[in-house]
Order: C-alpha cells, then structure tokens, then sequence
C-alpha cells in the first residue's frame, strides 16, 4: 500500500537550546482522496479520521496502513475542513459550505449527525475542544474565533484574516493559525492575545492545521512554502521538511493537516490528494 522506503528526511534550522530530532518517512496512501484537510484520530486510536474536503465527506482510514475503511457525511457536510473528537467521544466537524459546526455520534466507519453548533462565525474552518469543554471554532469568512459551552455561543474575538485552524496547547492556550496574515496566534482560554509568531524568520505563507507532539512542539502545515515547519515550546524554529517536486518521501504539495499520536505523524498533502504517514525518532 502506497510506499514502504523508510528514509530519513529533516533538516534541522535551529539547534541551539532545542533537543535535535528527526521526521522519519513510513508511508503514503494512494492519491484518492480530493484535497484532504485535517485528520484525527479515534480515542481508541484504531481510526483515522479526515476531512475529504472536495469530496465532502469524512474518510475513515486504518492508521497503520493507510487502507481507506469507509466514508460517512455525504449529503450532510460540504467542504469540511477540520475533525477532532469531544470528550464524549463525538466527532466534531468543521463543516464549512453550511456555516457550522456539525456533530457526529461515530462508531467505526460509521457516523451519525446527532447535533450542531452555530453562531457568528461564517465558513468555519477550524475547530478545537478545551480541556474546560468549551469548543472554539474559526470563522474564515467572518475572521474571528468564537467559543460555545453547552451548545451555545459564549464568547468571541475578531481581527483575523482567514483563520484556519484552533489548536489547544498542553498549558490550556489556544494557538490560531491566522493564514491570511501569515502568522500564528496565542490567546488564553477567555480570548487574551500573549503574543504572535510570524515575520521573516518563520516565512509562513498561509499556514493551515496545527498540532503538537507529547514534547510540546507545535507542528504547523504551511501551505504556501510546501512544507511541515516544527516549533519548539518556546516558538523557536527548530525543523522544516518538504518541497513540493514530486510526490516522494518528504514531498508536499501545499498540505494542510496534521495530526499526532505519540512518535506517529500524519500529514495531509492536500494537493497530492494523498495521506502521509511519518515517525518522530529522538
């Protein structure tokens, strides 16, 4: 199923203060899906779940091998853009053509739409659960970021550009991935910006989907410069993979989500239309 050469691909920008590390290529799956977006996987950890945007659906794949299992939302979602999972164990979608937030009761390869969640945000195409419960979704037509407890909207922030994705730090903040302005965004539970990352030394053009490792590093799919780009805890730059010449290992073609578990990484290289599989090594 797709390729098996383990490669080691990484270069690494910045070492000092930083432990090295690498990004080891395990696998990729057929070029099938139609501009995947973000991925997650099951608490059970035996399902990956993506947002197959173009094909607007969720796809249902083993994460070992990559196999696609099945496909659930068509008819009900259009161009979802992100997953995650509540502490219910529901399945919460980003579902963007429809202006919410829709919810899956997911079992398998199988989901069903049991609620939604609206509010202002307008083709929302980021969405995160807090540890608090709370659920803080983008808005990338209405450019803000806003939060709902108990299915209702309780609080917002605006002045963003086209923000994708929201991602909860193991600390409790909230990181925005402001692709527009090509920078990234770190803001307290209750919407308090601390501070922005961006400007040359980062070059982000357009970053999407985040995610971080059980170190704390923070893994941000740039779409723009074809590349995964790796920040450690204290927002130094300290790896980047990916161009966008071709489809082999360590190859991009503007990709946009990510998801981890452990030493596994997975990758959605949205315009190779594929999911990629990759292992942390220390």
């Amino acid at each position: 199923m797709g390729l098996r050469t383990f490669i080691f691909l990484w270069v690494l920008v910045v070492s000092t203060g930083a432990q090295a590390f690498d990004l080891e290529f395990v696998s990729a799956s057929p070029a099938i899906y139609a501009q995947p977006h973000d991925l997650v996987l099951s608490p059970d950890r035996r399902h990956l779940y993506v947002a197959d945007n173009n094909n607007d659906r969720i796809a249902v794949l083993d994460p070992n091998t990559l196999e696609l299992l099945g496909t659930f939302g068509e008819g009900q979602v259009g161009a979802p853009h992100d997953v995650v999972f509540d502490a219910e164990g529901r399945l919460l979608v980003a579902d963007t053509d429809n202006s919410r937030i829709a919810i899956y009761a997911v079992t398998g390869q199988s989901g069903t739409l049991v609620g939604e969640l609206r509010g202002k945000i307008r083709r929302p195409e980021g969405v995160a659960v807090h540890p608090n419960g709370r659920v803080y979704a983008t808005g990338a037509s209405s450019g803000n970021i806003e939060v709902f407890e108990n299915g209702e909207s309780v609080a917002d922030a605006d002045g963003f550009s086209s923000p994708h994705d929201v991602a909860v730090a193991s600390d409790g903040t909230v990181w925005i991935a402001d692709a527009n302005n090509d920078r990234l965004v770190q803001m307290s539970a209750a919407l308090k910006t601390l501070r922005t990352i961006g400007g040359a030394s980062y070059a982000f053009s357009g970053p999407r989907y985040l995610d971080f490792d059980a170190q704390g590093r923070l893994y941000v799919a740039d779409k723009y410069t074809h590349r995964i780009k790796v920040l450690a805890p204290d927002g130094t730059l300290v790896l980047m993979i990916g161009d966008r010449s071709g489809k082999g290992p360590g190859k991009f073609d503007r990709p946009e989500g990510v998801a981890i578990e452990g030493k596994d990484v997975w990758f959605s290289d949205t315009y190779n239309d594929r999911i990629v599989r990759y292992r942390i090594v220390e």
